[in-house]
């Protein structure tokens, strides 16, 4: 089955999505400026931890666009239901369409989705059959991420020697 292009109409979900990217890249471009140039320029760090720095970030922002874009499972308008699954299926309420038992109908996006988990606003799209591997692909490169950054903010800190005055 071809993966599908899918986009919401959600201005709400838009700004959560902007502000995500905002944040992915206020990170990228401030947590290595201030913490980890300045500590590679005087040798606490090496090369390694820059280039894990910004494998991470690409990982993070890869997922994000590719989950908020994946089709979740819509459903198509007239769905070919095989003979053998027909009492399998169900008639939605609120769009008076056919669906499997366990579609459910986001009210945001207006339409049944596969086996929809929710609707996640951050990445302005349904959590359902087809993009939740990608979700959690998201979540666990966001963790990564946050983590790393926690470890560089607490060492920048609390570990490594003080900046001389130009880094600083």
């Amino acid at each position: 089955m071809g993966r599908r292009i899918h986009f919401v109409v959600d201005p709400q979900g838009w700004c959560c999505l902007a502000l995500v990217i905002f944040v992915w890249l206020y990170n990228t471009i401030l947590i290595p400026k201030f913490i980890l140039f300045p500590h590679y320029e005087e040798g606490h760090i090496s090369v390694v931890a820059i280039f894990c720095y910004y494998f991470c970030s690409l990982f993070c922002i890869a997922s994000l666009l590719r989950a908020s874009v994946a089709d979740p499972g819509k459903l198509p308008e007239n769905p070919k239901i095989p003979i053998t699954e027909r009492e399998c299926w169900e008639l939605c309420n609120k769009c008076h369409m056919m669906r499997p038992k366990r579609s459910h109908h986001c009210s945001r996006c207006g339409h049944c989705v596969r086996r929809m988990d929710h609707h996640c606003p951050w990445i302005n799209n349904c959590v359902g059959e087809y993009n939740h591997w990608l979700f959690l692909q998201l979540c666990f490169y966001t963790q990564i991420l946050s983590s790393y950054t926690l470890i560089l903010d607490f060492c920048h800190y609390y570990y490594f020697l003080p900046l001389k005055k130009e880094n600083w």
